[in-house]
């Protein structure tokens, strides 16, 4: 039986403790590999089996090549994926292992992905992934996107190890593959992702900013940004106050448009379109000092009230081009609409 004392101190067993302790679950780092030196694949083992996996991968290589993607080891020619890569499509059946990316005349520019695995065990497994490529070094090379889906038509096992393949070429010291799991019985309390940032909107601006957060190497950042008017679109002002340098480029497309790049940018734009119903974005950003950080948002604009009126999608990857800082601080803004108070903005991170 538990008791509870003065200020709601709980006394009882160890047992019985435990039992009221708060379990939250959430995504938890399950494996990571880290190359000390370079070598032509990164391997994560030993993954238990969680209904759902996340993958971080941050890599750079030694020329140019494709990246490939198998699990448990298997080389049969189970696998198919479909692809786009700035806007152009392509396909692959029967092979012995599905493409992370397959960027041509890749150059060995650094890269960040991000991975979504549905990991059911009796059903093939299907995969959903998006990573940018920095296109080269400085803010005069727009970044290159890519966006793939795969699957593993394994039926019979769990995904217990991942392995990202090159060609021919090498990885180079320091790239990384990170796997998260969660599953909806899970209760732990070793979240991956720590909140760093929470902020809501004062009415009164057209910018929204984060405030200063502590350095971490992952970024997660969402926000929800209404506003007064729809003369702008939603943009990342900001990192770290840099808003005279020509530090930023970027890449998108709307509403599955051919794709428009800008360089030498003092933003990074069209996060999200431009109209006073709301916007949404999710964004993931690698966020190394010495490196250029990479940065991948998906957006979408309520557009006009109803059923009868199709949202507005937006995808967009950017960088800046600071290799000496981390990003502790970023700010959106909406051009000369004011930004409402229903607005927020949300930032975790993990090492």
């Amino acid at each position: 039986m538990v008791t509870y004392l003065a200020g709601n101190r709980a006394m009882g067993t160890n047992a019985e403790r435990i039992s009221i302790t708060p379990q939250v679950g959430g995504w938890k780092e399950l494996g990571r590999t880290t190359l000390g030196s370079s070598n032509t694949s990164i391997d994560v083992t030993s993954l238990p089996n969680k209904r759902y996996y996340m993958v971080l991968c941050s890599t750079d290589n030694t020329g140019i090549d494709d990246v490939q993607t198998r699990f448990n080891s298997d080389t049969g020619y189970n696998y198919s994926s479909r692809w786009s890569y700035n806007g152009t499509e392509g396909s692959a059946i029967n092979g012995s292992f599905f493409y992370h990316y397959a960027f041509a005349n890749d150059a060995g520019y650094p890269k960040f992905g991000i991975d979504y695995i549905s990991n059911y065990t009796t059903k093939e497994k299907l995969t959903i992934t998006h990573v940018i490529d920095s296109g080269g070094t400085g803010a005069t090379n727009a970044p290159r996107r890519g966006e793939t889906v795969g699957k593993w038509a394994n039926t019979s096992s769990a995904i217990s190890s991942l392995t990202r393949k090159l060609n021919t070429n090498t990885y180079n010291s320091g790239s990384e593959v990170v796997v998260l799991g969660y599953d909806p019985a899970d209760t732990h309390t070793t979240n991956f992702w720590t909140e760093l940032a929470s902020v809501n909107a004062s009415g009164s601006s057209t910018t929204l900013s984060s405030g200063t957060f502590t350095a971490k190497k992952y970024l997660w950042v969402q926000g929800f940004i209404k506003s007064s008017a729809s003369s702008s679109t939603v943009d990342l002002q900001d990192f770290n106050g840099d808003t005279t340098g020509s530090n930023y480029s970027f890449r998108w497309s709307n509403n599955g448009s051919a794709d428009t790049t800008r360089t030498s940018k003092t933003f990074i734009g069209y996060l999200s379109s431009a109209d006073a119903i709301g916007s949404f974005f999710n964004m993931f950003i690698i966020n190394t000092a010495s490196k250029e950080k990479l940065v991948i948002c998906h957006g979408v604009g309520g557009n006009s009230s109803g059923a009868g009126n199709a949202p507005t999608r937006y995808e967009t990857v950017g960088k800046w081009t600071n290799t000496s800082n981390q990003i502790t601080s970023l700010t959106l803004t909406k051009g000369t609409d004011t930004i409402t108070s229903s607005s927020w903005l949300k930032v975790w991170g993990s090492d």
